[in-house]
């Protein structure tokens, strides 16, 4: 096979994106201090501003030497911020010797960091507020300057925070100073999911943007009728679709998409339960028909009719596992079909971002269309299979930590 045909798994079928775009930072060592040039992305977002925008940075103070480099990488980011735009304008504040209230602070979203201090052979504690304010246009947000991620020392996590910066700068600046907030729909037809089955995905989408559903005007299928309304829709979420698309709405979606409209897919391919699961011990795995092959083949995708299995890195399920005076004994296994989705640390939507558990995923496959491009988010690790449906799924499955299996193939 040749090796720019070769066909790569990937385990995010559950979140496959068509057409949606964002900004991509990159960062560039030209400097002998090992300091970074602006991203082109970053540098249309500075150049947007077209009003005073002031940064209040409290990182001023007596702390810790180490966090003297965040201090000093802050300043130098947005010196090269201020240089690009006059209208943005910054300074370092001290919010313990200014005694700014912690109220005060608390409402724009910060919390205090306690770090501990050796001075003359005694151990204090130092409070500290490692956030910026930015004022705009008569609003005002925060950003924080350290990153919160479990199973990381100290040092990486100054580390990730410095390189984290201007990604966090720059998407803050690009929320407060567009004229309007985008507006995301969810499609309500496909049998999809209900607003209460994920709620807490909307109320994350509503803190940055308009969100309304999305239903046909015949109240059967997307139709010409409904042009008009996906007109008004940046972009559009359908999420677990269970009834199969017709012709006539991937034409209509399919313009959407050329038209400049961002879509979110989340789709399952492959049926399978865990509720149904735990109570029959073993199901049917079956593929679900969407009618989506020719549309995704467009796109440069393939959708496979199988299961992803990660014989090594797999989320744990808690399954009765004996009995003792009449209570049942609970033991934790490994779920080879709930993988681990490791992040890609280079790109920004991912960068900083725990393990992700994905629940019975399926892999696609590249086809290399031109003018398309396609990014890996998560992989699984060197210790996964597929599984062709339909197919059986039994609990006995279940992985112990010390007996791991040999893989197949590797996922991404």
């Amino acid at each position: 096979m040749n090796k720019k045909n070769k066909i790569t798994i990937i385990i995010i079928t559950v979140l496959l994106i068509i057409g949606m775009s964002g900004l991509v930072y990159k960062r560039f060592d030209l400097t002998a201090e090992k300091r970074y040039t602006l991203s082109d992305s970053t540098i249309k977002v500075l150049e947007n501003v077209d009003k005073p925008m002031t940064i209040e940075v409290y990182l001023d103070g007596d702390f810790p030497a180490s966090f003297k480099q965040l201090q000093n990488e802050t300043k130098f980011m947005l010196d090269e911020f201020r240089k690009i735009n006059p209208k943005i304008d910054y300074k370092f504040r001290d919010p313990i010797a200014e005694k700014i209230p912690q109220d005060t602070l608390a409402a724009m979203g910060m919390q205090p960091s306690i770090l501990p201090d050796m001075k003359e052979g005694k151990i204090s504690e130092i409070v500290m507020f490692p956030y910026a304010a930015i004022k705009y246009n008569g609003f005002g947000t925060s950003v924080p300057l350290i990153i919160q991620q479990s199973g990381i020392d100290a040092a990486t996590q100054l580390s990730k925070s410095i390189e984290n910066l201007e990604y966090n700068f720059a998407s803050t600046i690009k929320g407060m100073s567009e004229e309007r907030a985008k507006n995301v729909g969810f499609l309500i037809n496909q049998q999809e999911l209900g607003p209460d089955e994920f709620r807490g995905f909307m109320d994350v989408a509503m803190e940055n943007y308009n969100v309304g559903p999305v239903i046909p005007e015949n109240k059967t299928e997307l139709s010409l009728a409904d042009v008009p309304k996906l007109k008004q829709m940046d972009a559009l979420v359908i999420a677990k679709p269970r009834k199969a698309f017709t012709d006539n709405e991937k034409v209509i979606l399919d313009q959407y998409i050329m038209n400049g409209g961002k879509t979110l897919w989340m789709i399952d391919a492959v049926n399978a339960e865990m509720d149904t699961l735990f109570q029959a011990k073993k199901i049917m795995a079956y593929p679900l028909d969407l009618n989506l092959t020719d549309f995704m083949f467009n796109y440069g995708l393939r959708i496979n009719p199988a299961l992803t299995k990660d014989m090594k890195k797999s989320a744990l399920i808690r399954i009765v596992s004996g009995e003792v005076a009449g209570n049942p004994q609970y033991s934790s296994f490994l779920w080879p079909y709930f993988p681990l989705g490791i992040a890609e640390t280079r790109n920004p939507i991912t960068k900083n971002i725990n393990p992700v558990k994905f629940e019975f995923p399926t892999s696609i496959d590249t086809l290399g269309r031109p003018n398309i491009k396609t990014k890996v988010l998560f992989e699984s690790s060197e210790r996964t299979m597929s599984k062709t449906v339909p197919n059986y799924v039994a609990l006995s499955e279940i992985v112990r930590a010390d007996s791991i299996g040999e893989m197949e193939r590797p996922s991404a």
